[in-house]
């Protein structure tokens, strides 16, 4: 879809930090984070919501993959994996974003502060730890 974010990041004409490609999704850092790590998973396919994905069996092996990457290479104890259908999803494509968390990390219910990289080498050096994980 032209008007697409998320298709243009997955073409390649919108720059990104990638995480993780193949032939069914398209992972990338989120670029407002709540934690350093904060991954965004998109089907390759452009569609609107969980209710629109076919093969969801294979979407969900890789976002259970990319989980376990953030997890191994932050040291993060564990993870907070969501997705909206269509109320608050701010790109009208299906992504779903896992974020590492630890103990005490200040997270609480719904609310979802926002971070920064200090620069773009911090946010591809945190791609590289993921990305070295999903082996």
């Amino acid at each position: 879809m032209s008007d697409c974010l998320f298709c243009a990041m997955v073409a390649g004409t919108t720059e990104t930090v990638e995480v993780y490609e193949d032939d069914v999704v398209f992972a990338f850092l989120d670029h407002r984070p709540v934690f350093k790590g904060h991954v965004l998973v998109v089907p390759k396919t452009h569609v609107v919501t969980l209710l629109d994905l076919v093969e969801v069996g294979p979407y969900f092996e890789r976002v259970q993959a990319v989980t376990r990457a953030v997890m191994a290479g932050l040291d993060a104890k564990g993870s907070f994996v969501a997705l909206n259908n269509v109320v608050s999803q701010s790109v009208a494509h299906l992504h779903t974003h896992v974020v590492p968390r630890n103990p005490k990390d200040g997270l609480r219910g719904f609310f979802w502060p926002r971070t920064k990289y200090a620069s773009d080498e911090e946010a591809r050096e945190y791609a590289a730890r993921i990305r070295a994980q999903m082996s």
